[in-house]
């Protein structure tokens, strides 16, 4: 009864710290998780920062090529009227 008594005591102890060893495992792992979320998170804020910035960049160019592209066309224009008069031709 004793023998019994003592192993079933021992058990105890030994179930009381493997459900302590397990809290503190669970603790540890949802502090991992709750760092990897945070440093993914920071990871697509950098990326999406990055793409707006190019995405910017790029409409800015955009306007410049579609000026560019207008001036150009002007240009065209005024040297076909001109090449057009030297030839003596009517508009």
């Amino acid at each position: 009864m004793i023998e019994e008594a003592q192993e079933s005591g021992s058990l105890d102890v030994a179930i009381h710290r493997l459900d302590r060893a397990l809290g503190q495992l669970e603790l540890r792992l949802s502090s991992l998780v709750s760092e990897v979320e945070q440093a993914n998170n920071g990871l697509f804020d950098q990326d999406r920062a990055k793409l707006a910035a190019e995405l910017d960049a790029a409409r800015s160019r955009e306007r410049e090529l579609e000026i560019a592209g207008a001036l150009a066309s002007q240009a065209l224009g005024r040297a076909i009227a001109d090449i057009k008069t030297a030839l003596g031709e009517e508009l």
